[in-house]
């Protein structure tokens, strides 16, 4: 039984890909029971690309792997009446219903928040959409489907990148539109728990994944400063990436009293007496032909990590630039259990997965890898014997009906 700060705390999710499916991992991870509710055949997560062959045979993706470890998996056909009923009997033993369907979908199933409401007034409902769930001001874009790269163009993203007249480039951050709604969902939902403690009331917590993105691209200040997205950086220092025998480290030295000890460790206190780079924008007007020479000099024969290393010791912020793999390496990522190695059926190596970035001290329990991501349907049986008291009967006739999975 789980012993994290989130223990107690059951939550009954209709979800699928990676935003609404990102945040509740998160709340398993620090304790709480997510019971998954999936389709007969799965949630679409389970078809993403690419894909290993499961214990059960299937064919399972990797947004479903990397977003579903700690939860059951209940398989339920919502479009039947008997599903619908069976859903609602669970949402009254519940703390939290989430869905993350297009607006009004969750509503024509007949477990929208006011059906949800009906039969648990307390709850905490939460809903993450492409645009938001509200309907009074609905957003004009309400019903318009809405996938990471989507939003993340909306906000301005791949603004930072581009240059001239060049096309964008999607996806350059993974999934941050899926990602970055799933955290906004798990800080509102905890703020609405929180609230229903103090209160006692309930409410719904509404994620649009379009206003999440807005709050991290941050291109709207910048641009009302008068900053061109693509030119955040143009004057304010020295944020460049460098190159080391093995590979790149990046470097941020963004205010004058830094730059001596940035000279003096990459072995360049003239750089101090030269009037060039006595301001930010001579650091800027001089990087190609003065400073990225000599840096790279100094770091042609030491790797990224012991370069950064050597800089940080100076006070200068400092990091390699890692690729997967080097992040599997990290003594940082080992000694904190970030990184979770989980084996995979008919495959030598086994499939990394990221585990919880919030770490509590002291910790509530021991530390424990977590459980792996549920085959289709697998706690069906033992969450309906468990949460509604049916019997072998009662499951078996639902099974026979084509209700449950």
């Amino acid at each position: 039984m789980s012993t994290g700060p989130l223990s107690g705390v059951t939550i009954l999710a209709a979800e699928q890909m990676h935003a609404l499916p990102h945040a509740t991992q998160l709340l398993a991870c620090m304790g709480a029971e997510v019971i998954k509710v999936e389709a007969p055949g799965g949630e679409s997560g389970r078809a993403g690309k690419p894909a290993l062959r499961d214990r059960d045979g299937r064919e399972t993706g990797s947004t479903f792997i990397r977003n579903n470890l700690e939860k059951s998996s209940i398989c339920i056909d919502l479009k039947r009446d008997a599903g619908r009923e069976l859903f609602l009997r669970l949402a009254e033993k519940v703390d939290i219903v989430a869905e993350n369907f297009r607006p009004g979908t969750a509503d024509k199933l007949g477990i929208g928040y006011e059906a949800i409401r009906a039969v648990h007034p307390t709850v905490v409902y939460l809903s993450v959409s492409g645009f938001g769930s509200r309907s009074n001001p609905p957003s004009p874009y309400r019903q318009w489907a809405a996938y990471a790269p989507i939003v993340e163009g909306m906000s301005g993203l791949y603004e930072y990148s581009r240059s001239g007249d060049e096309p964008p480039r999607p996806a350059l951050v993974g999934a941050l539109g899926d990602t970055a709604a799933g955290l906004y969902a798990t800080i509102g939902v905890l703020a609405a728990l929180r609230e229903r403690d103090r209160t006692g009331r309930g409410c719904q917590v509404d994620i649009s994944m379009y206003d999440s993105m807005i709050a991290v691209a941050d291109i709207v200040h910048p641009a009302s400063m008068g900053v061109d997205p693509s030119r955040t950086l143009e004057g304010i220092g020295i944020v460049h990436a460098f190159r080391a025998k093995d590979g790149w480290f990046t470097v941020e030295v963004v205010r004058e009293p830094h730059f001596p000890r940035f000279a003096n460790a990459v072995g360049h206190p003239e750089w101090l007496e030269d009037p060039r780079l006595s301001s930010r924008a001579g650091w800027s007007q001089y990087m190609e032909e003065v400073i990225r020479p000599g840096v790279e000099t100094w770091a042609t024969e030491i790797d990224k990590l012991e370069a950064a290393g050597r800089l940080a010791e100076a006070g200068v912020a400092a990091g390699p630039v890692n690729s997967a793999e080097d992040i599997r390496r990290d003594p940082h990522v080992k000694a904190r259990n970030f990184l979770h190695e989980l084996e995979a059926e008919g495959r030598d190596e086994p499939v990394a997965v990221v585990g919880n970035p919030i770490a509590f001290h002291p910790a509530s329990g021991e530390a424990s890898e977590p459980t792996r991501w549920p085959n289709l349907g697998e706690h069906t049986e033992e969450i309906l014997s468990r949460q509604l008291g049916l019997d072998a009967a009662q499951i078996r006739a639902l099974r026979e009906e084509g209700c449950i999975g």
